[in-house]
């Protein structure tokens, strides 16, 4: 399974949890199940009694739709993570998970049928066991109406040929009509903030036990230069749409990494996201509604825009630092190999733009032939962008950067720094040469290191703790 640049945690809301708990820790079910875990209350009478309570409090609320009784988290895995033991594994995000929140939880590590996604399913509950649990039982039928409001008898809820009326609901003598089990759902498990939480939490997880910076992971990041790519789901009948929308998506993404590497500010990139992407899409769907066909020519326009923004963009020359800094040095050998990378790039753009412009241009009952040749350089050279867009990527991985954006923070900052260190220089030489004094001590070449050192750790991952065992640490 390859992993790209960013993680992959999705949350699910659960209107059955106790069917899914099952059919995720199920061997029968389950073609590729390695290890399940459970937290110490998370016993299948806890999630029977959990749904129950949910879906009294829902019948009574009145709420349209279906009553979400639990919630899951999905957490695709590094392919590597086959290396430690199974049963480590699922135990160590579910132990974390409960830590963090004190809640009941249940979690299977599975692969899918093709062996291409290693992954979790960890089913979380929103609600606590009271310690006074209190349960009351009805000793008569009691009615409620479609608003679930309580009705004294069957006459109010049903309709003049005497059926009950759609909406409306009858709790049986002997039967549980309320129960207060549980404390209420938590409000902080809904919001977008504690998902976020929660994807940076397994994302630095997953980090801390991969060995190759290639498998180093990242949140990404919503309001930033590059655009989110879609999971396809298992059986999805819009698999075909969303492999066509990721692939635009993809492509904007490549570019937005040649334009930063040739030096344009990122709040330029930022600019034409909101105004040829952001904008155009909401334009398109209050015009027209939601047409992907529409935004995958929207995302490709804004790709053009941006590649015509680079073609025009010229970088000014950077100082060359004068001090002996190796990390500096390293560096700009990467920075050469990122910058030698999208020229070849924007040539053989160049050279695409040209031969399509041949190919319109060819036509006539004898120029088939002619047509085939140029439709097949036409997709060589389409090929041999997409290989050089990943070689691009992978320049920056191989040094332990997250994505090309990272390493260009890092080292525009760090170019920032040594000019810095320059002028501080230049300046005690100055002050030195016309005092004639005791000159003052040099700027201390490890504080720069220092500062170089911190600037680089923010845009590379954490590093690699060595595991010498075949297993996860267990907590102890």
């Amino acid at each position: 399974m390859l992993i790209g640049r960013h993680s992959f945690i999705r949350q699910n809301k659960l209107s059955d949890v106790a069917g899914r708990i099952d059919y995720i820790s199920n061997p029968k079910r389950q073609e590729y199940l390695y290890a399940t875990y459970q937290t110490e209350g998370a016993t299948p009478e806890f999630w029977k009694n959990l749904a129950r309570e949910n879906q009294l409090d829902f019948k009574i609320s009145g709420s349209a739709g279906k009553c979400v009784e639990g919630r899951e988290f999905i957490i695709a895995l590094p392919e590597s993570f086959i290396q430690y033991r199974a049963d480590d594994v699922v135990s160590l995000f579910a132990k974390i998970f409960h830590t963090r929140y004190g809640v009941e939880c249940s979690a299977a590590l599975h692969h899918n049928k093709t062996k291409t996604n290693y992954h979790i399913h960890l089913v979380f509950s929103e609600r606590k066991m009271l310690e006074n649990p209190e349960v009351k039982i009805a000793s008569r039928n009691m009615f409620y109406d479609e608003q679930g409001k309580h009705r004294r008898t069957k006459k109010e809820i049903t309709d003049e040929h005497g059926n009950i009326r759609a909406g409306c609901s009858i709790i049986r003598k002997g039967e549980v009509y309320e129960s207060h089990i549980f404390t209420k759902k938590e409000e902080w498990f809904k919001s977008k903030a504690f998902t976020k939480e929660v994807k940076e939490m397994f994302t630095e997880a997953i980090n801390h036990y991969v060995k190759e910076k290639s498998e180093k992971l990242s949140v990404f990041q919503q309001g930033g230069v590059y655009l989110p790519t879609k999971k396809i789901g298992k059986n999805n009948p819009k698999a075909a749409e969303i492999r066509a929308d990721n692939a635009a998506r993809q492509e904007w993404n490549r570019t937005v990494d040649i334009a930063l590497v040739e030096g344009i500010p990122e709040e330029d990139i930022l600019k034409v996201k909101q105004e040829k992407i952001n904008e155009k899409t909401l334009e398109s769907i209050r015009g027209h509604g939601w047409i992907p066909d529409m935004f995958r020519q929207i995302v490709g326009d804004a790709k053009n825009f941006l590649q015509e923004l680079i073609f025009k963009f010229t970088l000014p020359p950077k100082p060359i630092p004068k001090i002996d800094l190796q990390e500096w040095k390293d560096m700009q050998k990467i920075m050469g190999k990122l910058q030698k990378q999208t020229q070849e790039i924007k040539l053989t753009q160049q050279d695409i733009s040209s031969l399509k412009k041949q190919l319109s241009e060819t036509r006539g009952l004898f120029k088939g032939k002619e047509r085939k040749s140029l439709e097949g350089k036409i997709q060589q050279a389409e090929q041999a962008v997409k290989r050089m867009h990943k070689n691009l990527e992978q320049i920056a991985k191989q040094e332990g950067y997250s994505d090309v954006q990272s390493f260009v923070n890092v080292y525009n900052k760090s170019e920032k720094l040594v000019r810095e260190y320059n002028e501080e220089l230049r300046a005690w030489k100055n002050q030195t040469e016309q005092k004639k004094e005791k000159p003052k001590e040099l700027p201390k070449k490890t504080s720069v290191l220092e500062k170089l050192h911190r600037y680089q750790q923010e845009g590379r991952q954490q590093p690699i703790r060595s595991v010498k065992k075949k297993s996860i640490d267990r907590e102890r």
